[in-house]
């Protein structure tokens, strides 16, 4: 079942590009997150929108937020993609995509690639914004409108 606006965000716990387990759960609550779903680390698509993050990042944490990029990537190719392209924010390992599941991001182009999905979460738990377009640079400012409107 897929995830909606005004649904309370599911927790979880995943590995980060350190190999240190984030637990999801210890945050939501208290602080607001935007948590993006994206294919796969150092495709064109995935670089842009992450670096984008990564350009703005400094206005959603004076906002107060807390960014995470999640893909099937293990936990090394997050830790050479973060490197790579200076990422201030973790990037998650969904091996599995148990995640995506969770959060019922579908997948695209017929099926063959996972989906680009941007959830914006608000600091009691609520999701406030999904968001799904394989046009990467359209969810940062997205995302940093609901965080700001917060």
């Amino acid at each position: 079942m897929a995830l909606k606006v005004g649904d309370k965000a599911p927790g979880f716990s995943l590995k980060n590009q350190d190999g240190k387990d984030v637990s999801i759960d210890s945050l939501l609550g208290k602080v607001p997150m935007v948590i993006y779903f994206y294919p796969k680390n150092f495709t064109p698509g995935c670089t842009a929108q992450a670096c984008s993050f990564r350009d703005q990042y400094q206005d959603f944490t004076d906002a107060g937020a807390k960014v995470f990029g999640i893909s099937a990537d293990s936990v090394a190719s997050h830790k050479r993609f973060r490197a790579k392209h200076n990422l201030p924010f973790d990037t998650l390992s969904d091996q599995k995509n148990k995640i995506r599941r969770l959060y019922g991001v579908k997948n695209e182009l017929l099926g063959l690639l996972p989906g680009r999905e941007t959830f914006v979460i608000d600091s009691a738990g609520t999701v406030k914004m999904r968001f799904n377009s394989m046009m990467a640079g359209k969810h940062i400012p997205k995302a940093l409108s609901v965080i700001k409107g917060l």
